[in-house]
């Protein structure tokens, strides 16, 4: 299925790299000074002055962390506009109203936000276990959809969201930032050149050494039951008494979260499928374990998982390692590699490179070898067999290094939101849909399956189901 196409590749390196080519008797040893950096252009916001009809009136669904933070960006896009908010802590609507003005619609029903009139679009940044019901309830009401990601609790709740997507007609776009990225895109596009040859292995982690990047967040002095809507936060969990800490650290819970694969997995899957056109691996297997952060969380702190993607017209059958760590005692941070027969592309939030390695069709003797175990007159004749056999050629031309890097403060999660908008007023379409979303969320949350039963998931990339 899969068509190496050397003519477009050929196409694309003389329009990347220009006469940035060397020769030489060993291509392969490429120097970091031959490395060619280019700046990529960042996208500009529409310059169209929009009217009142073209506003987008939105409002945010659980103003955690990433509800303010979706906020912010979301009002720094033209013709847009915070209406309302909905939280069930009576600190983060007080919050919310310091930030943006008395003049904002708070409640802690959900509800009363979609039965709005004057809102289009809310953007869901709830605790996982709420993205479906909300997403569902806001599109059947006519509401556009942000939603962060994963963009489901659990792998069967993914076919209801995608049908009531494709049955409303509007727009639902996953909060994974990495995708819209000029980094990212750029990255697709050096792959698809075949720049790198045939994909073999792709390797990835997104480690961090810290309270907070372990999810350790601070809880408010005031964190009573009545500043708290308890009942409303379980939803469909299992009931218990009020607590505080499983309310403002979540994640750490297996009820509310997805645990380190549905908060950081889901980038990396999500990064790695926008640059190969990729649907998905169909075989999933994790292990990992708790070592550090035994705080009363019941998910690793520890996770790496082991993935087959199938060959297909986008791409050669290849292999994925994947892991994070929030024990990293190095602090060697993330790192996303595309490894290939002729080289790797390394994708970064803020650039993106490729280091080129063209492996010889001709094989060597000598050195680490058995030609050294010869016989002094088997040698001879070795050699003699050698140079008849692979004559010399010409000297091998290899394009250099490259790098791309995006401009100083450049913003993918501007950008995702720009996006978002662009599909609501203009039509635009949305690539993290809701399809692209669970062919995401859907091996990462295998992959908990698969650590929690200690087992190997098989998975159907197309239809984005367990088989």
């Amino acid at each position: 299925m899969y068509n190496e196409s050397r003519k477009s590749r050929r196409s694309f390196l003389k329009k990347a790299f220009g006469t940035a080519i060397i020769t030489g008797a060993a291509p392969s040893l490429l120097q970091a000074s031959n490395t060619k950096v280019v700046a990529l252009q960042q996208q500009k916001a529409p310059d169209k002055k929009y009217t009142a009809n073209d506003q987008v009136n939105i409002a945010v669904i659980g103003m955690g962390i990433m509800g303010f933070s979706n906020a912010e960006t979301s009002v720094q896009i033209p013709g847009v506009k915070l209406v309302g908010v909905c939280d069930l802590y009576t600190g983060r609507l007080d919050r919310a109203k310091e930030v943006y003005g008395n003049d904002i619609f708070v409640t802690k029903n959900y509800k009363e936000i979609l039965d709005r009139k004057d809102i289009d679009a809310v953007i869901v940044a709830t605790s996982d276990h709420w993205h479906d019901r909300i997403s569902i309830e806001a599109m059947n009401k006519g509401k556009h959809v942000y939603c962060e990601k994963p963009m489901v609790h659990k792998l069967e709740e993914g076919a209801e969201v995608i049908a009531t997507q494709k049955k409303t007609g509007k727009v639902l776009q996953v909060g994974s930032q990495r995708v819209s990225s000029i980094v990212t895109q750029k990255a697709q596009e050096l792959f698809e050149s075949k720049i790198i040859g045939d994909l073999v292995v792709v390797e990835t982690y997104m480690d961090r050494h810290s309270s907070n990047g372990a999810w350790q967040y601070s809880i408010p002095t005031d964190a009573k039951a009545n500043t708290v809507d308890w009942d409303s936060f379980i939803g469909d969990a299992p009931k218990m008494p009020y607590e505080p800490v499983r309310f403002f650290r979540w994640r750490n819970y297996q009820d509310y979260g997805t645990g380190m694969a549905g908060d950081l997995f889901v980038h990396l899957f999500s990064a790695l499928h926008a640059v190969t056109s990729s649907k998905g691996p169909n075989r999933i297997f994790a292990s990992g374990g708790l070592r550090h952060w035994k705080d009363g969380r019941d998910v690793p702190d520890v996770i790496m998982g082991i993935y087959d993607y199938p060959e297909t017209k986008q791409h050669s059958a290849f292999n994925l390692q994947m892991r994070v760590n929030f024990v990293d005692g190095s602090e060697s941070g993330e790192r996303l590699r595309f490894i290939g027969t002729d080289g790797v592309i390394t994708l970064g939030w803020g650039g993106v490179k490729v280091e080129r390695h063209k492996l010889s069709s001709v094989p060597t003797y000598g050195g680490w070898d058995s030609f050294e175990t010869f016989t002094e007159t088997q040698q001879k004749e070795y050699k003699k067999w050698y140079e008849a056999t692979y004559k010399p050629g010409k000297p091998a031309m290899v394009e250099s290094d490259l790098e791309f890097k995006a401009p100083e403060g450049y913003s993918a999660n501007y950008d995702h939101h720009m996006n978002f908008y662009a599909g609501i007023r203009e039509g635009k379409t949305i690539k993290e849909d809701a399809l692209f979303g669970m062919r995401a969320a859907g091996p990462a949350l295998a992959s908990n399956k698969s650590y929690f039963e200690k087992k190997i998931i098989n998975w159907d990339p197309e239809a984005a189901r367990l088989t």
